[in-house]
């Protein structure tokens, strides 16, 4: 038995015990995954209303509008929900890299063996 969250077309995200959501971001372009990040309903509202991405830092327990302060921007072109509504896809144009190092996506580097190696 399907739940109405499942296959109806009502906005019904399933908080977290912590009321977030995980939010998934890729480029608008190349579908590469820039980042993960999390929001909770403040931040997904802000996001739909805005048409930038704002999200909901876990370590600073505050909003937190990408590029606020690097001016590394994402502009979004789409919001996604999964099938259950806890998760949310975030498609941008993003303007500069995605992650806190400079990197244009978080995901930068992949397991190899015991450790990690830079990809290209």
């Amino acid at each position: 038995m399907t739940d109405s969250r499942d296959t109806g077309l009502t906005l019904d995200p399933k908080w977290d015990a912590n009321g977030l959501v995980t939010a998934v971001v890729t480029d608008g372009d190349s579908g590469e995954v820039l980042m993960v990040a999390h929001m909770n309903a403040e931040a997904l509202r802000a996001t739909i209303d805005s048409g930038e991405a704002v999200f909901w830092s876990r370590s600073r327990g505050e909003l937190w509008r990408k590029g606020a302060t690097s001016g590394n921007t994402m502009r979004v072109r789409e919001v996604r929900m999964d099938c259950d509504q806890d998760a949310v896809w975030l498609i941008v144009d993003a303007a500069g890299p995605a992650c806190h190092t400079g990197e244009r996506s978080c995901f930068y580097r992949r397991v190899e063996g015991e450790g990690l190696e830079r990809v290209d």
